[in-house]
């Protein structure tokens, strides 16, 4: 759901603004309302937004809450991120990395981006180069940001 940020999502926004201040690059943003409340606090004025950074559709699962999720649905919970995948009706990994290769695509240059969990762990592993079964890898966290140059990843914290 896009709930408004709390406090803690406006100080991490305002944390993000002095991480990206002085990275170089254009400034993009998912278009979900959250999303945009942290990219108007982090980028100021001037960023776009693109569809593609949508975070992954989950289908019938949207709106319901993780724990009753996992209560209604065990087979589908294991340690890691795969249950995004088999969402009844959700968009799946496939389609969210069609959408993030598109996105990819069509950079011109150096980007910086605000996106959410799952699509900011598809993007980092179609930029490094990483097989799918490596989603869980790492951490996806608020309040940071992941450098991706030259084939390596760097967390500005």
């Amino acid at each position: 759901m896009d709930a408004p940020l709390t406090a803690r999502g406006v100080a991490q926004a305002h944390k993000l603004a002095v991480l990206v201040r002085s990275l170089p690059g254009r400034r993009f943003c998912s278009p979900q309302g959250r999303a945009q409340a942290t990219a108007d606090i982090a980028f100021g004025p001037g960023f776009t937004t693109d569809e593609r950074l949508r975070e992954i559709g989950i289908g019938a699962f949207a709106g319901l809450l993780l724990t009753d999720l996992r209560r209604d649905h065990p087979h589908l919970f294991t340690n890691d991120l795969s249950w995004y995948d088999r969402c009844p009706d959700g968009e799946g990994f496939e389609a969210l990395a069609r959408r993030c290769r598109s996105f990819l695509g069509d950079l011109d240059g150096p980007a910086v981006i605000l996106t959410h969990g799952i699509t900011l762990r598809m993007l980092r592993l179609l930029v490094l180069g990483l097989p799918m079964d490596r989603i869980s890898d790492g951490d996806a966290g608020q309040g940071r940001v992941h450098l991706l140059r030259g084939g390596r990843e760097y967390l500005l914290e």
